[in-house]
């Protein structure tokens, strides 16, 4: 879980320096030169909508619980899996926003999550080891919140938080671990609307967190016992993800 507390803590000061970006720049801006804007009434519709292509780094986070596994021989082994490396995956999609007022809207985007993840597993006492890819496909359908600053010039800073139905669609049976396939991510992130003369382009970063327990615990699908040692030695796993994004509208 530390790894998702130093994600969860470099989103809570991006936040706050977006937010108080428009305040601490006031006198700044204030001074600046207004330029001519371009698509000036772009924001008055109602229903926006484009499409999305980034970057992703998914990770898992691993809850260890320290109990031994017997084996044939009756010798205890102690393994212990962590996910020590991240992997960049890419992101496509659509989006749909609806506007409610100047400052806030409602964000639908189904998005494809292209990504994998590398688990590593180590016996304590005699330092053997196995690795295992998760490679994963996720569908993703978030709803989230848009809250806006003013526009100036040609740009707009935003925050955005909401919830994300997730389901990966690549789950594979066998292997050391099996995770779900259905979980639901809270997402919080910031972005920038940057007005060009003939489209709207807008880069954001958004952390995405696992609500949801993904370990699956009973494993039918396993021929050989012993790989048991690997998912008996877990309690629970959290996906988590970072996503560089830029949509066009």
């Amino acid at each position: 879980m530390t790894k998702s507390r130093d994600i969860l803590r470099m989103a809570v000061v991006a936040a706050v320096l977006v937010l108080s970006a428009p305040m601490w720049g006031v006198g700044r801006l204030c001074a600046q030169e207004r330029k001519i804007q371009n698509r000036p009434y772009l924001d008055d519709r109602v229903w926006h909508y484009g499409f999305l292509i980034g970057l992703n780094i998914q990770d898992i986070s691993l809850a260890n619980n320290g109990l031994p596994y017997i084996n044939q021989n009756g010798i205890p082994e102690y393994w212990y899996a962590d996910a020590p490396e991240y992997t960049p995956g890419f992101s496509v999609g659509v989006l749909g926003e609806l506007k409610a007022n100047d400052w806030l809207s409602v964000r639908f985007i189904p998005t494809m999550h292209f990504g994998d993840k590398k688990v590593v597993f180590r016996e304590q006492r005699t330092g053997r080891f196995a690795e295992q890819y998760i490679k994963s496909t996720y569908l993703s359908i978030p709803i989230d919140l848009k809250v806006s600053a003013a526009r100036f010039n040609n740009y707009r800073p935003y925050v955005v938080a909401g919830v994300a139905p997730t389901f990966d669609l690549t789950v594979k049976k066998g292997k050391e671990l099996l995770v779900k396939r259905s979980d639901l991510m809270f997402e919080v992130g910031m972005g920038l609307d940057l007005y060009y003369p003939f489209f709207k382009m807008i880069p954001e970063l958004k952390f995405c967190f696992g609500l949801n327990n993904v370990l699956q615990t009973v494993r039918t699908d396993l021929s050989d016992a012993s790989m048991l040692k690997y998912s008996n030695a877990i309690d629970g796993a959290r996906n988590s993800m970072i996503v560089l994004t830029l949509y066009f509208e």
